[in-house]
């Protein structure tokens, strides 16, 4: 199997200009928020990264099963975008917890 590194790379090239940029439809922040309305942002942004992984590895599976319709940097980019997504994740949870480790150690 001969692979060509610079017809992937010109393919990549031009598949650069097909991305959209990754959106997350979190709610705008208020000022009075409660409770609630925090769980249910957090929520919907777990469910959105569960999405983007769920889809990466649907795409990964249709392109190993030889899908036609699915080109290897399609599944890549699909990949990234979710792995990206769970990083931003998992910092957002050190994050917090390190907020809480900070208030929980405040004198009352």
């Amino acid at each position: 199997m001969d692979i060509k590194a610079n017809a992937i790379y010109q393919e990549m090239q031009a598949m650069v200009g097909d991305i959209k940029p990754l959106k997350m439809d979190v709610p705008a922040i208020q000022g009075n928020g409660s409770a609630s309305e925090f769980s249910d942002m957090l929520s919907q942004a777990l469910n959105n990264v569960n999405g983007l992984q769920k889809e990466s590895r649907d795409m990964q599976k249709s392109f190993d099963m030889g899908d036609p319709n699915l080109s290897l940097a399609d599944v890549m980019i699909a990949k990234e975008k979710s792995g990206i997504a769970f990083e931003a994740t998992m910092q957002v949870r050190n994050k917090v917890l390190e907020a809480y480790k900070t208030i929980m150690n405040m004198p009352v």
